[in-house]
């Protein structure tokens, strides 16, 4: 996969992808369980501090990696992919951060314009400047479907819960061609705070802005 695929696998935005190919996105109608369901995943989001966990990413073309996350909210995560990849993926400061030291680049994208940026945003709000566009429920999973109102050219992003009791486990981000990359958290252990070093990237290869 080509370096500009890979990093628009992982985020699935901010990488100028053209908005004719995103589907329309239609708001349904959400029944009172689905509301519940939100306003817990809201409190649920906003109580989360910091964790530590072991990740596998499947992208669109099928390809997997695996790696080590951390994530502090608001606005911080680290992926750390485990060798061969020597990519580095850093959340911090208003920027998301894309390194591959094979390639000697860095490029630079605004965390706001990604769907990560509303999983790590200062106050959670799954309303107003954000839409649901589905509540799914299987036994001991439930899994909600996000855009940024009136942006799905962005992309979505859908996180995946598992139940009882309520705890992050997986999203989902679907970009504007309707390529989708799943990243799925295990050995996941409460963390932090940790320090700001981690999400600071320091390299000397120019910095490109993306998207």
């Amino acid at each position: 996969m080509q370096r500009r695929s890979l990093l628009a696998a992982v985020i699935g935005a901010g990488m100028n992808l053209p908005a004719p190919f995103a589907r329309a996105q239609s708001t349904p109608a959400l029944s009172a369980a689905d509301q519940a369901l939100i306003s817990q995943v809201q409190t649920y989001l906003n109580g989360l501090t910091a964790i530590t966990a072991n990740f596998l990413q499947v992208a669109a073309d099928g390809a997997t990696r695996t790696g080590k996350a951390w994530l502090q909210r608001p606005g911080k995560m680290r992926f750390e992919y485990d060798p061969p990849d020597k990519q580095l993926l850093v959340a911090g400061y208003g920027l998301l951060v894309y390194n591959d030291p094979q390639l000697d680049q860095t490029t630079n994208i605004p965390l706001g314009s990604t769907p990560l940026g509303i999983l790590l945003a200062q106050h959670v709000t799954l309303s107003g400047g954000v839409t649901v566009t589905n509540v799914d429920r299987e036994p001991g999973e439930d899994s909600i479907t996000l855009i940024r109102t009136g942006k799905a050219n962005q992309g979505s992003l859908t996180l995946v819960f598992g139940t009882g009791p309520l705890e992050l486990r997986q999203w989902v981000v679907t970009d504007a061609q309707q390529r989708q990359t799943r990243v799925s958290l295990y050995d996941i252990a409460p963390g932090g705070p940790f320090p700001d070093s981690l999400f600071t990237f320091q390299g000397g290869s120019p910095i490109q802005s993306g998207g």
